[in-house]
């Protein structure tokens, strides 16, 4: 990559990043569950879970939308760098519909997001390093991750929260997609210890984004 077109790339990169950790995020698609949340509130309890759980997937979005990010800035090829930047756009809507559910549930997103995009990003692109066939199974592995993640919120959510598991299975519909796509892109399938660790440091993110 010639060095003026590098320092374009960096350039929206940045910016990308920036509007991603900081700007209200935006979404192209209507809430999944409808555009008012449900009439009546939550138990306390109940509202405290799902909120927890939200802010957890609103994390993990903004992970994705940065593991995206970082893989298409170091990407070889067009048609890679296009899927990549049309599945950090889909990650875009998630990560709306996210921060819309936990504004409802009167919740807040994690303390820590500049650093789950920050680190997520050059998790990207250290994965794009490695060529576009170790980067679009990277994507596979990653989604095939998120898709088991969502499945146990959904076991997790309480059962009167249907707002947030209409978003969540929404959701877990779209990352299969991607991870198909990725795959049917020539994605390369990952050695297993790679996949431990992937395993592993999305526990370390959860776990504290739960919370913090």
């Amino acid at each position: 990559m010639e060095s003026g077109r590098l320092l374009d790339s960096a350039i929206a990169a940045l910016d990308r990043g920036l509007r991603s950790v900081f700007a209200p995020a935006r979404s192209s698609r209507p809430v999944p569950g409808g555009s008012d949340p449900a009439p009546d509130p939550l138990p306390a309890a109940e509202r405290r879970a799902s909120a927890a759980l939200m802010r957890v997937n609103h994390a993990g979005e903004l992970a994705a939308q940065a593991l995206y990010h970082g893989q298409a800035f170091l990407a070889r090829s067009a048609a890679t760098r296009d899927t990549l930047m049309a599945a950090a756009r889909s990650e875009s809507d998630h990560l709306a519909w996210c921060e819309t559910r936990l504004k409802e549930l009167g919740a807040r997103p994690s303390l820590l997001n500049p650093l789950w995009y920050a680190g997520s990003f050059a998790i990207g692109a250290a994965a794009a390093l490695l060529g576009d066939r170790a980067s679009l199974g990277f994507v596979a592995e990653t989604e095939r991750q998120v898709e088991g993640h969502l499945e146990d919120h959904l076991d997790r959510l309480p059962a009167s929260d249907t707002r947030s598991r209409a978003i969540l299975e929404t959701m877990r519909a779209e990352e299969i997609a991607h991870g198909a796509a990725a795959a049917a892109a020539g994605g390369a399938p990952l050695p297993a210890p790679v996949c431990a660790l992937m395993r592993h440091t999305a526990r370390v993110m959860t776990g504290t984004a739960y919370w913090v």
